[in-house]
C-alpha cells in the first residue's frame, strides 16, 4: 500500500459490473496481531496515514476521538479496542468508511491489499463461538491458505455509538395476508428489520445469506403450489441486502425475477450500500425499489407504499 492517501472509489460502471458477477473485492487489513480482516471495498472512501486525534470528553469505548479530513469532522474508531482485541501495537493507518449514510474513520495497524474473491466462497461464521466474532458477519479463505474475517461494519458502529430509538410507526391493515420475506447477513439488521415489520403487524420469515433465502423462496413457492395457494398470500414483498454470503443480493433478485411463480412480487433492496453503482445494478437485475439501511421510517413508508399501490 503506497504512502499517502489510496484513493478506492472507481467509476460507476465498473463497480456495476463487479458486483453484477457475484463477486466482491475485499481490503484486507490488521490489528496488531496475525489475524487478517477484511472489509467490502464499496464501503471504503479512501486509507490514509493517521492523522492528528482530537479527544473529547464523554466519549464511547473504543472512539479515540476526532480527525478533520479535508475540513470535514470524523468520529475515529479504534478498532482492536472495538473488537477487545487489545495490542501494543501502534495503529497508523486509517480506513475512511461510508456506509448507512455514515462517514467514520476506523484506525489500524496496517492495511495489506485488495482481492476479488467470489461471494460463493465467503460463508457466514455459524460456529465461531463469542466474543468479537459476534461483530464478524462472514469468513474466506485466501488462495495461500489463510482465513479472512469479514467484519460487521454496521453491528460494530451500533454497538459502539449507540442504535437510534424507533420511531412512530403505524400498522398497515388490510383484508388479505401480506407476508413480508427478508434477507440480510448482519444481526443487527435482521433484528431492525424484524422491529419495523412487528410495528407495522406484517407477518415475516427471513434468511442469513442469498442462497438460503434462495432455497427457502422456492420451497414457499413449491408448498403454495401443492396447497393451490396464490403466491402472494405466502410472500407478498421481499426484502433483500445487497452484500450477502454464498450469493448476494443482485443475483438473488435476478433469480425471482427469472422464476415465473414470483411474477409481480416486488423486490425492495434494503441496503447500507447507497452509491449510485449500487442503485444502478438494482434497477438492471429488476428491483422494484431502493431504501437505504438503518432509516425506519423511509422502510416503513417504502413497504406501506409497495404493499398498497396507489
Amino acid at each position: 500500500m503506497s504512502q499517502g492517501s489510496y484513493k478506492l472509489m472507481n467509476m460507476v460502471d465498473e463497480k456495476t459490473r463487479l458486483a453484477g458477477s457475484n463477486k466482491m473485492e475485499l481490503l484486507l487489513f490488521s490489528l496488531g496481531s496475525t489475524e487478517i480482516f477484511g472489509i467490502n471495498v464499496f464501503k471504503v472512501r479512501e486509507v490514509c496515514e493517521s492523522l492528528p486525534i482530537t479527544r473529547t470528553p464523554n466519549m464511547p469505548n473504543g472512539v479515540e476521538g476526532i480527525i478533520s479530513l479535508r475540513g470535514i469532522i470524523l468520529p475515529v474508531l479504534d478498532l482492536a479496542v472495538c473488537l477487545n482485541m487489545f495490542s501494543d501495537a501502534p495503529r497508523t493507518k486509517l480506513i475512511i468508511t461510508e456506509f448507512s449514510s455514515h462517514t467514520q474513520a476506523f484506525l489500524v495497524a496496517d492495511v495489506d491489499r485488495i482481492v476479488r474473491v467470489d461471494w460463493e466462497q465467503v460463508k457466514s461464521p455459524q460456529a465461531i463461538g463469542q466474543g468479537h466474532s459476534s461483530m464478524i458477519t462472514a469468513l474466506t479463505e485466501l488462495p495461500e491458505g489463510k482465513l479472512v474475517s469479514i467484519l460487521d461494519v454496521e453491528q460494530i458502529l451500533g454497538d459502539v455509538i449507540g442504535e437510534p430509538e424507533m420511531p412512530q410507526i403505524e400498522a398497515v391493515t388490510s383484508d388479505r395476508p401480506m407476508p413480508v420475506f427478508f434477507a440480510d447477513d448482519s444481526a443487527l439488521a435482521r433484528k431492525r428489520i424484524s422491529e419495523v415489520l412487528d410495528r407495522m403487524s406484517l407477518p415475516h420469515q427471513s434468511a442469513n445469506n442469498g442462497r438460503e433465502a434462495w432455497e427457502k423462496l422456492r420451497n414457499i413457492a413449491a408448498r403454495a403450489e401443492q396447497d393451490q395457494m396464490e403466491l402472494r398470500d405466502c410472500v407478498s414483498l421481499i426484502l433483500v441486502d445487497a452484500e450477502m454470503p454464498e450469493m448476494d443480493g443482485y443475483v438473488l433478485t435476478r433469480h425471482i425475477k427469472e422464476d415465473p411463480r414470483f411474477r409481480g412480487i416486488p423486490v425492495v433492496m434494503h441496503s447500507s450500500l447507497s452509491s449510485a453503482a449500487n442503485k444502478k445494478l438494482g434497477q438492471q437485475v429488476g428491483v422494484d425499489a431502493y431504501v437505504a439501511k438503518f432509516h425506519a421510517e423511509e422502510l416503513s413508508g417504502m413497504l406501506a407504499n409497495m404493499l398498497h399501490p396507489a
